[in-house]
């Protein structure tokens, strides 16, 4: 199991990676971050949130460990399936794959991978921030969605 903590706008974001999968991701991790990481996967994960943060990706390509749920892997495509920039609420979610809301909270809540399964992208009904277990919570989730509608505002259409 490799580790390695990269700084960012929001926190110390811990990676962790078994070598051919991510295994998780921690938003306020402690610790110093480290520059010289000698695993190639999370090399490539660091990079690759590194651009997220400046703007200049918009989706990730990165391998996931598998979830531990049997309704995980349905959750996660839903949630993965949300655009850059975009929001969708927990019961729209559920209507798309036979779930219900609070199922969908839970997922989010369990979501080993915040940030590249964006669940800051999902909203309570009538558009209401709702929870956001990562980081310092709502204030992090607030954070990631002004930055992807700042950044998404500078994309061309």
């Amino acid at each position: 199991m490799s580790q390695s903590l990269l700084p960012s706008p929001i926190g110390n974001i811990s990676l962790a990676g078994d070598g051919t999968v991510l295994t998780a991701i921690r938003i306020g991790a402690d610790g110093m971050p480290d520059e010289d990481c000698d695993d190639p996967l999370l090399r490539e994960a660091r990079a690759q949130l590194a651009a997220w943060f400046d703007g200049r990706l918009t989706a990730f390509d990165l391998p996931l460990a598998a979830s531990s749920t049997p309704r995980g892997p349905a959750h996660r495509a839903a949630i993965m399936a949300i655009g850059h920039g975009e929001t969708a609420s927990y019961g729209s979610i559920a209507r798309a794959i036979g779930s219900s809301p609070r199922a969908v909270g839970q997922a989010c809540r369990a979501n080993p991978f915040p940030i590249l399964v964006p669940c800051h992208r999902v909203l309570g009904a009538g558009r209401s921030i709702g929870h956001y277990s990562a980081g310092s919570g709502v204030e992090t989730k607030r954070w990631l969605l002004d930055h992807e509608r700042e950044r998404n505002s500078l994309w061309p259409r």
